[in-house]
C-alpha cells in the first residue's frame, strides 16, 4: 500500500482510490462503478455544494440553541468534515446525524488520510465514531454531537413515519451508498476525546436497532449514489416521507448533486419548494429544495415547468426500479397546482 501514489491505490476488493483531473484524490467504489465527488474532488464539492449553499457559516453564526445537520450519505465523512471546518468560528451547538448503510468506505478512507487530505485534525474524532457510532466533541468553543443511524434510509424514514403516525410505508428498500476521508495532528482549537469526555460507546449496537428518532433538521446534506445505480434513494415516496419529518417553523433546506427533472419533480410533489442549485465543477447546475422558498435564490419558473411537460424523462420513480418515462396525465396535473407556479 503506498498512501502517496498518484492513481490508483488498492486496499480492499470494495475501493480504491483514485486521482482526479483536478489533481486531489477521491475514493471509488468498485461494487457501484462510481467515484465519490468525482469532477473537484471531496473538499470543493461539498464547500461548494453545501456549506456556501446552504450559507452554513452564516446561518450558525446567527443561530441559536441546537444547529441539526442530516448527513444523508455518510459514505468517506468529506461532507461532515468539510462542514465542520468551514464553521469552526459558530458558537451554536451543533448535532450531526449520519445515515449509510455501511462504514467500510469510511474505514477505508481513514486508511488513506495523507492521500486524501480532508481528515486532518478529526483522526480520533473519526477513530472514536467507528467505534462507538457517536461521538461527543469540542471544536473550538463549540459543542458538536456526531451520531449514526448504520441501516437502510428508506427503512428507517417508513418505520419512524410508521411509528409517528401510525401510516404504512412502502417496504424496505436496497440501501444507500454516498460521497466521501482522514489526518494526523489537530488544528489549533480542536480537543480530541480523551478519557473523561462525555464519549458514550454503543457496544457496537446500530442505532437502526433502537427505534429511536432524531429531531428535524435545519439542513440536509443529501449525497446518495446516482438513481442508475441507487433508485431506492430516488423515488418519490422516499422524498414525500423525508419532508413529512421537517419541522413545518423550522426552516430547512436540501441541496444535491442531480439536476435531473425527474428528481425535481419527485421534491415538488413531495411538498418542497425546489429552485436551481449552484455550479459545482463541470455541473453547470444541481438542485435544492427547502421547506421555504427563503432558503432558494433561483426558484424553478413556468419556463421549467413547460421543458418538464416536454421531457421524455421527468416522471417520478414511485417504485425503487430505475427507469425513464415522461409525465403522466395525473403527474401533471398535480405539479401544475403547486403554489410554487401560482
Amino acid at each position: 500500500m503506498s498512501c502517496g501514489s498518484k492513481w490508483n491505490v488498492p486496499s480492499t476488493a470494495a475501493y480504491k482510490i483514485v486521482r482526479l483531473a483536478s489533481g486531489v484524490h477521491s475514493v471509488h467504489s468498485l461494487a457501484h462503478r462510481e467515484t465519490f465527488h468525482p469532477v473537484i474532488g471531496p473538499v470543493a464539492e461539498a464547500e461548494a455544494l453545501y456549506v456556501k449553499q446552504l450559507r452554513l457559516p452564516e446561518r450558525m453564526a446567527s443561530h441559536t440553541g441546537e444547529f441539526i445537520v442530516w448527513d444523508v450519505g455518510l459514505g468517506a465523512a468529506a461532507n461532515v468534515l468539510t462542514v465542520l471546518r468551514a464553521t469552526r468560528a459558530a458558537r451554536c451547538p451543533l448535532r450531526v446525524i449520519s445515515f449509510d448503510h455501511t462504514l467500510e468506505p469510511l474505514k477505508f478512507a481513514l486508511e488513506h488520510a495523507t492521500t486524501l487530505g480532508y481528515f486532518t485534525g478529526y483522526e480520533a474524532i473519526v477513530q472514536t465514531f467507528l467505534r462507538d457510532r457517536e461521538c461527543n466533541f469540542t471544536d473550538t468553543d463549540r459543542a458538536i454531537h456526531w451520531q449514526l443511524h448504520l441501516g437502510d434510509f428508506p427503512a428507517f424514514l417508513a418505520r419512524q413515519s410508521t411509528h409517528e403516525s401510525q401510516t404504512t410505508q412502502s417496504p424496505p428498500s436496497p440501501p444507500l451508498g454516498g460521497g466521501e476521508g482522514r489526518g494526523e495532528v489537530a488544528p489549533s482549537g480542536v480537543r480530541q476525546p480523551v478519557a473523561g469526555d462525555n464519549i458514550k460507546p454503543r457496544e457496537n449496537i446500530a442505532l437502526s436497532t433502537l427505534n429511536c428518532s432524531f429531531p428535524a433538521p435545519h439542513a440536509i446534506l443529501f449525497d446518495a449514489f446516482s438513481p442508475a445505480k441507487n433508485p431506492a434513494m430516488w423515488t418519490a415516496p422516499l422524498f414525500a416521507s423525508l419532508f413529512r419529518h421537517l419541522d413545518p417553523s423550522r426552516p430547512c433546506a436540501l441541496p444535491t448533486y442531480s439536476r435531473s427533472t425527474m428528481l425535481r419533480v419527485s421534491l415538488l410533489l413531495a411538498g418542497f419548494f425546489v429552485g436551481a442549485g449552484h455550479a459545482t465543477g463541470e455541473k453547470e447546475e444541481t438542485t435544492i429544495a427547502a421547506n421555504t422558498l427563503d432558503l432558494i435564490s433561483e426558484p424553478l419558473d413556468q419556463k421549467w415547468l413547460q421543458r418538464a411537460r416536454n421531457s421524455t424523462s421527468a416522471e417520478p420513480l414511485w417504485e425503487p426500479v430505475y427507469r425513464q418515462a415522461p409525465l403522466s396525465d395525473e403527474t401533471w396535473e398535480k405539479l401544475r397546482q403547486h403554489p410554487q407556479f401560482k
